[in-house]
């Protein structure tokens, strides 16, 4: 038998509300069976009475039908669980239950006494739009691509998309220290072009390199690109762990912008019934990690997100969650400037478009397509305010 020690507990609770897959009596034991594997995971009925086995172990709060075969299952965890830390937190809400079939982190619930331990996104939506000077209108942002590219005809297309008026160019996903654009070479190149078109322009563009690496160079390489006047950073936070990311953005050497690609969490979303959902992953997580913007496939372009996953990511990177600031949702993955319509009647001013090759297939003159696509967007949500 388990001897019972008194616990230092402050009695508060975060609620993680879960999708079970079943019939009643199937979700009824799942969920008895995530109270215990994501706490004590050990036999319930060799836990003593005393605080263990009424604090510690998840709780049931809530079990409701919705649909037949599908329940919305709500279990609390003691704050303590969480060691006040992302990983744990993380490996509380999905850790062991991650491993079986039929269960979906829907979205989370964390009172003041737990968000307190996070400092969340250093900048915003409000930051992003005071560093770029663009107050009200959606921001504008692309990629240097395709792979394969030196660094100075990378810099070229920096340097056209910052004359055009594109607020943030960041590195595509896929560039990282190649021999072909070795890091270090394309982050000082592309960060001095953006700065000519910007002294030619009077705009405030930024330059974004990725820093995703090796675990023992992310800050290196994240210190490196502030020095060479890169105005933010992008990182796959599945790649290099989120904790990574939220060790970033705490960091005060580096206070730059963070934006977070999705590489690698696809698996997590993609299947409705299991993993995380659209909301909680790219929305709340990516801020508890301290994203400044959550970048995903927006639907109808190359990739399955649809339409309502879009709109539950947008509803995530907004949704209260105590000093956490909101974040900017930044659809992208095949967007043309023929969507931006579209796209602005589902996201609204507060949105980061990521458009590539639609920019260059506009037309042969990439710094006017540019300037066309910023026209276009300022002029619509214009007009979009004033009708709201």
């Amino acid at each position: 038998m388990i001897p019972s020690f008194p616990i230092p507990l402050s009695g508060e609770r975060f609620r993680v509300v879960y999708r079970l897959i079943g019939d009643e009596a199937e979700a009824r034991e799942k969920a008895r069976d995530i109270c215990l594997e994501q706490t004590v995971e050990f036999p319930a009925d060799l836990i003593p009475e005393g605080e263990i086995r009424e604090q510690i172990i998840g709780r049931v709060e809530v079990f409701e039908a919705r649909g037949e075969g599908h329940w919305e299952v709500v279990i609390s965890y003691a704050v303590e669980t969480s060691g006040f830390e992302l990983a744990q937190l993380l490996n509380v809400i999905f850790g062991n239950t991650s491993l079986k079939p039929g269960v979906r982190v829907e979205r989370l619930e964390m009172p003041e006494a737990l968000l307190s331990a996070f400092k969340g996104p250093r900048f915003g939506r409000a930051g992003w739009r005071a560093r770029l000077g663009a107050p009200e209108r959606p921001l504008l942002c692309t990629a240097l691509k395709p792979m394969g590219l030196p660094p100075r005809a990378l810099a070229d297309l920096a340097y056209q998309f910052a004359l055009g008026g594109i607020d943030i160019i960041k590195d595509d996903h896929g560039l990282a220290d190649q021999p072909f654009a070795p890091f270090k070479e394309r982050v000082e190149l592309c960060a001095e072009a953006v700065a000519r078109a910007n002294r030619e322009s009077g705009q405030k563009c930024i330059y974004m390199p990725n820093v995703t690496g090796p675990v023992d160079k992310v800050r290196d390489n994240a210190l490196f690109a502030k020095e060479a006047g890169a105005g933010g950073l992008l990182i796959s936070s599945g790649l290099t762990g989120l904790d990574m990311m939220r060790r970033l953005a705490d960091d005060d050497r580096i206070v730059l912008p963070i934006m977070t690609h999705p590489a690698l969490q696809g698996s997590f979303v993609t299947r409705p019934d299991e993993g995380i959902s659209h909301y909680a992953l790219f929305g709340q997580i990516a801020r508890l990690a301290g994203a400044d913007a959550s970048i995903f496939p927006n639907y109808g372009g190359r990739f399955s997100f649809s339409r309502e996953d879009c709109r539950r990511i947008a509803e995530g990177t907004a949704a209260p969650m105590g000093h956490l600031k909101p974040i900017f949702p930044t659809p992208g993955g095949g967007m043309s400037l023929a969507r931006v319509p579209e796209m602005l009647d589902l996201y609204g001013r507060e949105v980061i478009f990521l458009i590539g090759g639609g920019l260059h297939k506009h037309g042969p003159d990439l710094a006017e397509s540019c300037r066309y696509l910023r026209q276009l967007v300022g002029n619509m949500a214009a007009v979009s305010g004033e009708r709201r």
